[in-house]
């Protein structure tokens, strides 16, 4: 019997991807490209699922807690392309078996997933240490986590104007 896997993920067309790529590789792959949707696959127990971190409007934390409450063997990935320390530190605990950033091939999902090393090559750590304009980013993202998203909670908490702090929030993520 092949292992399952359930992909959530509102961009279609890279569910889609991703599903013929695990389906060439011997895996039943389902896609649900919201949280709705994707509840109708719980109940099927997937060996395996992908999680986006930002569906359409929602969070994709909300759907791994309710696949882990209905079907807790299950391991879970969170895909993101807005990674943070804190959500990070949330999915692991509500139960993600791992935490990848976007873009990410299906060898390395496979990887993050089932923790078999035959799966992709040798990976390099890099030499080159994070950001000054990541770490500043990382932090905002764990005081305003910890804040539950009060904006100026927040603002008060680094000691920064508001305005400054949400220009800073509706930048996208600095790389490294």
């Amino acid at each position: 019997m092949s292992q399952s896997i359930l992909i959530i993920d509102d961009d279609d067309i890279f569910a889609q991807t991703l599903k013929r790529s695990f389906v060439r590789r011997g895996y039943d792959a389902w896609t649900a490209n919201n949280i709705t949707e994707a509840e109708l696959y719980f109940s099927k127990k997937p060996d395996f699922a992908v999680i986006d971190l930002k569906i359409d409007d929602e969070s994709g934390l909300n759907a791994l807690n309710l696949l882990i409450q209905q079907s807790p063997e299950t391991n879970a990935l969170i895909l993101t392309g807005y990674s943070s320390i804190s959500t990070a530190v949330k999915a692991i605990k509500l139960g993600a078996q791992n935490y990848l950033c976007k873009p990410a091939n299906t060898d390395e999902i496979l990887k993050a997933l089932t923790g078999d090393e035959t799966t992709q090559g040798d990976v390099t750590i890099e030499e080159n240490p994070i950001s000054v304009d990541r770490l500043e980013w990382e932090h905002i993202q764990r005081v305003l986590n910890e804040h539950e998203g009060n904006v100026s909670a927040t603002a008060r908490a680094l000691n920064m104007h508001r305005r400054t702090l949400q220009r800073k929030l509706q930048k996208k993520p600095v790389n490294r």
